[in-house]
């Protein structure tokens, strides 16, 4: 049997509350359509604007929604005999869009079967599928980089590394440059990190209270993910030599960075400079088996398609770094 309600004040009758009921079923996206045993339509409420009975037609599926879902649901509803029997049916109806069908046999209180059809506008459930799916690969795709490049840390911070300690300070810091310029990532929605955010995560971490040494100049970049993660990696080597190595804290001289966007015949790029003072105070000092001329040279600029210069002499250190900047969709 139907339930019915159980209540409502009379003296409102039935016109107001069927003006309730419409409007309600309009909020929620969804239609009424109700049928006698035999098929015949007895009533529709709310239905789609993309639907219309022409005047003076007889409703029936195909009439009102079309031969090829009129089809589908006369498929549908003829499995449908006893009170209680209910089946559902999803259709794309065209310009991406998408309705579920929820039809129903119900036994009326005089006994007489009668057959309920919800339609419920399943389109933006559908689209936020998509987007969710789409996030969900997006976001498998990046944890592979990611662990890709971790892995690539771990092997090079052993093969420069003489003890377990040392081993573990290194890694402990670069995972935590990663995971920094990973923040700034995940921030802006995965369009990318600025470099000058970049700069300052390192700058904050490892200069904090001297933060005015650092000074940087030029275009204040978007990077995509890729190059945000290597390009934080590579300031990370550079702070941290520069506090481990060198004498910019102790002499007052400040280190400088720029950051210049140009134009090539492939397209955009960005060249960074990164500029410190240097004194050389014996072999430990040089660049040659450091980690971090390995990240600086070799695995940074590959990363990102481009090309770099490390070099320790006139009493500076000067790191250049170019490569293409990629065009967001």
């Amino acid at each position: 049997m139907v339930h019915r309600l159980t209540w409502f004040e009379p003296q409102r009758g039935d016109e107001q509350l069927r003006e309730f009921f419409i409007t309600a079923l309009i909020d929620m996206g969804a239609s009424l359509i109700l049928q006698d045993k035999d098929g015949t339509y007895v009533c529709i409420t709310s239905l789609p604007a993309r639907w219309r009975l022409p005047p003076g037609t007889v409703p029936s599926d195909s009439a009102v929604f079309g031969p090829e879902i009129g089809q589908k649901l006369a498929d549908l509803k003829s499995g449908l005999v006893k009170a209680g029997d209910r089946a559902e049916l999803e259709v794309e109806a065209g310009d991406d869009t998408f309705f579920e069908f929820r039809c129903r046999m119900v036994e009326m209180t005089d006994h007489d079967l009668h057959l309920i059809t919800v339609v419920i506008d399943r389109t933006e459930d559908r689209r936020r599928e998509r987007l969710l799916r789409a996030l969900l690969r997006e976001v498998s795709h990046r944890s592979k980089n990611l662990l890709a490049i971790i892995q690539s840390i771990a092997s090079q911070t052993a093969r420069y590394s003489g003890t377990l300690d040392m081993f573990l300070g290194k890694f402990r810091g670069r995972l935590h440059a990663l995971s920094q310029s990973q923040d700034l990532i995940t921030d802006s929605s995965w369009r990318g990190a600025y470099f000058r955010d970049l700069l300052k995560q390192q700058v904050d971490r490892y200069v904090q209270e001297n933060a005015d040494l650092v000074k940087v100049s030029g275009d204040d970049v978007l990077l995509t993910p890729n190059a945000s993660l290597h390009i934080g990696l590579a300031l990370h080597e550079l702070v941290v030599n520069a506090v481990s190595h060198g004498e910019f804290l102790q002499r007052r001289q400040p280190i400088e960075v720029s950051c210049e966007k140009f134009d090539t015949e492939n397209g955009p790029a960005v060249l960074i400079i990164w500029t410190e003072p240097f004194t050389p105070r014996g072999d430990e000092d040089s660049k040659a088996g450091r980690f971090g001329s390995t990240v600086l040279e070799r695995v940074v600029p590959s990363s990102v398609n481009g090309e770099a210069k490390h070099e320790l002499s006139d009493g500076r250190v000067r790191y250049e770094l170019r490569f293409p900047l990629e065009i967001f969709d």
